[in-house]
């Protein structure tokens, strides 16, 4: 996959579903702060912070395409929906999502208890040949698929005890994330707003609280749930947010590929922009202009 660096050291023209490069390399010392971009989850590290999942497209060819053209390397799969070997009779997802290829993260969605999230990560870990690695989501209700807290805690510390390293799906409390990442989530996945609504993220302050208290434990945070667009995958990005989870943003799209490339340059440009440090918002204007050395008074 193509680094942050070296892509944009190139002007890119986006045509139809295709990007065409031309060379222009007189920019690329600007980009050397981006050029070793990283962040680290659990005991593995990524260059690309755009994680995706696998549902909702039309067939397993647009899952493939879109998946590429987003530059994600973590791919999420809901092991209780998604076929990934436990029905020899049915289509593969591994036939086009290569676990060579990308990171395979096995998610709980469909699960609203603890026990339940467990045996499916237990089951997970057994197709994917030892892989401990997961997303856990526990849910409270099928309207909301808001987070049930109180069994993501106990899933969570379970799952730990038993060796996996877990990324957590969670409600945008503070106190909430700190606990979860106090025990040793490997990552903080607070909702921007409800899955599936794309309704961006409709509390930015709690985000920006949950971003400062995990810092201070080196624990990444990822907003899981609720982008809809590309501007909202870059307010979180700009917010300081270490990555973004989407499916629906892009599945659900009129033209899935192009809008993973669209989401895909919407995290480099939130990640930038907040390496760059934004200009201080003020009340009243001030002129961007010299206010000396005029022509005539």
């Amino acid at each position: 996959m193509l680094s942050f660096y070296n892509t944009y050291s190139s002007h890119l023209k986006v045509t139809g579903m295709t990007m065409q490069a031309s060379d222009n390399t007189q920019n690329t010392a600007l980009m050397t702060p981006l050029k070793n971009d990283s962040f680290t989850v659990g005991s593995r590290t990524f260059s690309s912070r755009l994680l995706v999942g696998t549902g909702k497209y039309k067939d397993l060819q647009q899952t493939g395409d879109a998946i590429a053209a987003s530059g994600a390397e973590i791919v999420t799969v809901a092991i209780r929906r998604t076929n990934i070997g436990q029905h020899r009779d049915q289509p593969n997802l591994l036939d086009v999502i290569s676990p060579e290829k990308y990171t395979i993260l096995p998610n709980t969605a469909g699960c609203f208890d603890a026990d339940t999230a467990i045996r499916t990560c237990q089951l997970a870990r057994e197709l994917l040949d030892g892989h401990n690695l997961v997303k856990l989501e526990v849910l409270g209700d099928e309207k909301t698929l808001y987070p049930n807290v109180t069994e993501t805690l106990a899933a969570a510390q379970k799952l730990i005890e038993d060796g996996f390293e877990v990324m957590v799906y969670t409600s945008d409390d503070p106190i909430v994330a700190k606990e979860l990442a106090s025990m040793g989530c490997v990552a903080i996945m607070p909702l921007g707003s409800l899955i599936g609504s794309g309704l961006g993220l409709l509390n930015p302050h709690n985000l920006s609280i949950i971003i400062e208290n995990t810092q201070e434990l080196n624990i990444p945070v990822l907003v899981d749930a609720g982008v809809g667009t590309a501007s909202d995958a870059a307010i979180a990005m700009e917010l300081g947010c270490d990555g973004v989870l989407m499916n629906s943003a892009i599945a659900n799209a009129d033209n899935p590929v192009l809008m993973a490339h669209a989401m895909k340059h919407a995290i480099w440009a939130g990640r930038a922009s907040y390496l760059a440090g934004r200009m201080p918002k003020r009340r009243m204007a001030l002129p961007s202009s010299p206010q000396t050395g005029y022509f005539f008074q």
